[in-house]
């Protein structure tokens, strides 16, 4: 499932793309087609982000709600438009480019008072200007659930997965069955920062990478397969980077989970 920071790209691309300007709007599929006919050709007036939801406000009343879950996407394709090619749900067209969305688990037109509620539901997004660290840390502070279940609490924070679950316990030491009232508010505040910076990080370079310079393997390593610039996510069995301890996989919640037995030593 896409994390937070490739959302907040999309909110970022479709701002440069369409934004500001009359958006021809429609559903070669089908399902979205009511929606796509109330906002087609309205003047995409803002779009943002929160964790894994994309919002596109095209006037008091009228937002355009998207959650990508496992298999969503968005094409990004320059003018003219092809003929749609699969499922596409909703087909966006500005002055110079067009985008086609595939597969999301949800894309529907939303009152504001509706946005605001799904945004309510939603936890502190590292993202976005608005996110507020303290009210997470009274979820988890309180919590017998374990790091790992609060860290993916999309109510607790929003935007985290299974990749940045991983890397941040690795790099703070801590045993993802940690419970959050056993997390000391020093650690917090030393998670918070870091996700911050890593999902920051990802923005800009649209992929997670997470190992520190000191750790990252050179430009030409043979042996770093692409795109696994990561301390513990996907590494089953590899020697840890740090202590040579092969990398342990488990299972929480139906969800994979990836850590390093002696980095991570279960709490007493």
């Amino acid at each position: 499932m896409p994390e937070g920071h490739t959302l907040h790209r999309l909110a970022r691309l479709h701002r440069r793309r369409f934004g500001g300007h009359p958006v021809a709007v429609g559903s070669p599929q089908g399902r979205f087609a009511a929606g796509a006919e109330i906002v087609d050709g309205r003047v995409l007036e803002a779009v943002d982000a929160h964790g894994k939801h994309l919002f596109q406000h095209y006037g008091p009343d009228l937002v355009v709600h998207v959650h990508l879950g496992l298999y969503g996407q968005f094409s990004d394709e320059r003018l003219p438009a092809a003929q749609p090619r699969g499922l596409v749900r909703m087909r966006m067209v500005g002055r110079t480019h067009y985008a086609d969305l595939r597969g999301p688990t949800a894309c529907q037109l939303m009152t504001d008072a509706e946005a605001d509620a799904v945004h309510a539901r939603l936890g502190e997004d590292p993202l976005r200007p608005d996110a507020d660290p303290d009210r997470a840390w009274a979820r988890i502070s309180r919590s017998r659930a374990p790091l790992a279940t609060l860290l993916m609490d999309q109510s607790v924070i929003a935007g985290v997965g299974n990749v940045y679950r991983a890397e941040l316990l690795f790099r703070h030491g801590l045993d993802p069955q940690l419970a959050g009232r056993a997390l000391r508010r020093e650690q917090w505040d030393a998670l918070w920062a870091d996700l911050v910076e890593l999902m920051q990080d990802g923005l800009r370079r649209g992929r997670i990478e997470t190992l520190r310079p000191e750790h990252a393997p050179g430009p030409r390593d043979p042996d770093e397969p692409s795109g696994r610039r990561v301390y513990a996510y996907r590494r089953t069995g590899e020697p840890c980077r740090l202590c040579g301890t092969p990398i342990a996989h488990g299972t929480h919640l139906a969800r994979n989970l990836f850590w390093c037995p002696t980095c991570q030593p279960a709490a007493s």
